[in-house]
C-alpha cells in the first residue's frame, strides 16, 4: 500500500481489487514529463482490459501502472521531444553520471528552462491544470523517478489507475522471497535462457534480451550503485542481510509483479511482448507462473490543424513514414518550369544523340558497351544536376516544404513514430479528456479484434 500512496477513483478500484479480484498491469521506466506517447498508451490500454475484464467477469479488477524507477538508464530517462510549429524541438536534462545509480536517486535539479519550453509547444492549451501538474512534479527537491511517479498519479489516478513505484522499500521487501528464489534457481534460469535463444534462433527469431553467461537476473544495490549479482555470489547474495538491496532485470520483473500483485494479464508493446517469449522460460526454470501478455493499443494523433495539411497536399501518414520522399517529390514540383523542361530536354537529347551514334558508319569501331556506358554516365551527371536543384530547393524552403515539416514533426519526429518520441503532455495540455476519450474509444476495439 505505501508504495501505492493511492488516492481517489485509483484508491478506489485498488482497494476493491485486492480483496476480491484481481489486477491488469502495465508500466515503464521514467520518462523526462513522462515520456512519450506509448506511456500514456500503455496505461489506458490496462484501464480498458481491466474494465473488459470487470464488465465480463463480475469481478473487480484493478489497472495497475508499474513506474520502474529503480531503473538506472538516466541517458534514456533526461530526454523528451515535443512537436513545433516548425517542426519538432527535443528537451534534455544536462548529462550527468549516473551510471548504475537507480532513477530514483538521481536528484532532478532545476528544470525550470526545460518546463518552459515543454510549456511554450503546448501553445496556447486550455487545459493548464495538466501544466500546472507538470509544475508540482518536477519541482525543486525532487529525484527524476520521483517527479516521474508523482506526475503519472496526478494524471491517471482520477482516471482509476494506481501507479506503484518499483524502487519503494515497500516492494522491494514484498519482491524478496521471489528474488531470492531467482538466485537460487540461477543456474537453470541461464541454461533455460539460453536453450530459449537457440530455439528462437532456429526459427530465425532474434531473442529481445542478450543472455550474459555468468550472471543472475537480480540487481544488488550497494553504495548507491546497482550491479548483476553474479552467478558465482548468488547463494551469499539471498542472505537476509539483502533483503530490500535486491531488484528484478527486464525478463525476471514480469514474474516478480505477479508474485506481489494478483496479474491476470501485463499490456505490452511490441518488444516487450517479444521478449516475453524469454521470460517464460525464466518462469518455467522458476516452476512459477508467468502473466499472459497482451499487445497495447497503438495508433497516431492527428490534430486538426495536421490533418488539414495532409487533406491539402493529399498526403497520408505512411507516405511521411519516408524521412525524405515526400519533401523531394514536392520540391520537384516546385522547381520552375523551365529547368523542368530543360533537364528533360537534354535527357531526350542524350538519347536521341547515342541512338544516331549507334547507326552511324563506323559504329562498331567500339564495343556497343561503350555507348553504353557513356549513356550511363551522362544521365547520372543529368540526375545529380536534377537532384541539385531540388536540394537548393528544400534549403530555401517554401510554404508547402514548412507545411509538410510541421507535419513531419507531429507524426514522425526524428523518423521515429510519433508514439515513440513525441512528449504526451502537450497533446493532453491541448486536447484534456477529448483526447482521452478518443484514443480509449480506439482501444476498446482494438482489444475487440484480440
Amino acid at each position: 500500500e505505501p508504495a501505492f500512496n493511492a488516492s481517489g477513483a485509483a484508491k478506489e478500484r485498488l482497494a476493491n481489487a485486492s480483496m476480491s479480484g484481481f489486477a491488469v498491469t502495465t508500466g515503464q521506466q521514467p520518462g523526462l514529463f513522462g515520456g512519450p506517447l506509448y506511456t500514456w498508451w500503455k496505461a489506458l490500454s490496462a484501464l480498458a482490459l481491466a474494465d473488459r475484464l470487470q464488465a465480463e467477469t463480475g469481478m473487480p479488477v484493478g489497472p495497475v501502472f508499474w513506474a520502474a524507477t529503480d531503473d538506472s538508464d538516466y541517458a534514456e530517462a533526461a530526454g523528451t521531444i515535443v512537436a513545433t510549429p516548425t517542426g519538432f524541438e527535443r528537451i534534455a536534462l544536462p548529462p550527468m553520471d549516473a551510471s548504475g545509480q537507480a532513477l530514483a536517486q538521481v536528484a532532478l535539479g532545476d528544470v525550470s528552462v526545460q518546463l518552459e519550453r515543454l510549456v511554450a509547444a503546448a501553445g496556447s492549451a486550455p487545459n493548464v491544470a495538466i501544466l500546472e501538474s507538470v509544475r508540482a512534479s518536477y519541482a525543486s527537491g525532487h529525484t527524476v523517478g520521483t517527479a516521474y511517479v508523482e506526475l503519472l498519479r496526478g494524471i491517471l489516478e482520477p482516471l482509476g489507475i494506481a501507479v506503484i513505484d518499483a524502487a519503494h522499500p515497500a516492494v522491494r521487501k514484498a519482491a524478496f522471497p521471489v528474488l531470492c528464489s531467482a538466485l537460487k534457481s540461477a543456474q537453470q534460469i541461464e541454461e533455460s535462457l539460453l536453450a530459449r535463444s537457440l530455439a528462437l534462433k532456429e526459427k530465425n527469431l532474434s531473442p529481445q534480451v542478450k543472455v550474459v553467461k555468468g550472471r543472475t537476473l537480480v540487481f544488488v544495490e550497494k553504495d548507491g550503485r546497482r550491479d548483476r549479482v553474479r552467478l558465482k555470489d548468488a547463494g551469499a547474495e539471498s542472505g537476509e542481510n539483502n533483503r530490500g538491496q535486491l531488484g528484478p532485470n527486464v525478463l525476471l520483473r514480469p514474474i516478480v509483479e505477479r508474485s506481489i500483485i494478483p496479474t491476470v494479464a501485463y499490456i505490452g508493446g511490441p518488444a516487450e511482448v517479444a521478449y516475453f517469449a524469454q521470460v517464460t522460460a525464466v518462469a518455467d526454470a522458476m516452476h512459477t507462473l508467468a502473466p499472459v501478455v497482451v499487445p497495447r493499443w497503438s495508433g497516431f494523433v492527428v490534430e486538426p490543424r495536421v490533418e488539414k495539411i495532409l487533406e491539402r497536399y493529399s498526403v497520408s501518414i505512411e507516405d511521411l513514414r519516408d524521412p525524405h520522399a515526400v519533401e523531394t517529390t514536392m520540391a520537384r514540383e516546385s522547381l520552375p518550369a523551365d529547368l523542368l523542361v530543360g533537364i528533360s530536354g537534354m535527357r531526350e537529347t542524350l538519347t536521341q544523340s547515342v541512338a544516331k551514334l549507334a547507326r552511324a558508319d563506323g559504329a562498331d569501331l567500339v564495343s556497343p558497351a561503350v555507348l553504353e556506358g557513356l549513356t550511363r554516365n551522362l544521365g547520372h551527371r543529368l540526375e545529380r544536376l536534377e537532384r541539385r536543384y531540388v536540394a537548393a530547393v528544400k534549403r530555401n524552403g517554401n510554404e508547402a516544404l514548412r507545411e509538410i515539416a510541421i507535419a513531419r514533426g507531429s507524426l514522425f519526429p526524428h523518423g521515429t513514430p510519433q508514439e515513440r518520441a513525441l512528449n504526451g503532455i502537450p497533446l493532453l495540455a491541448r486536447h484534456g479528456d477529448d483526447l482521452v476519450q478518443s484514443v480509449m474509444a480506439e482501444i476498446k476495439l482494438h482489444f475487440d479484434t484480440i
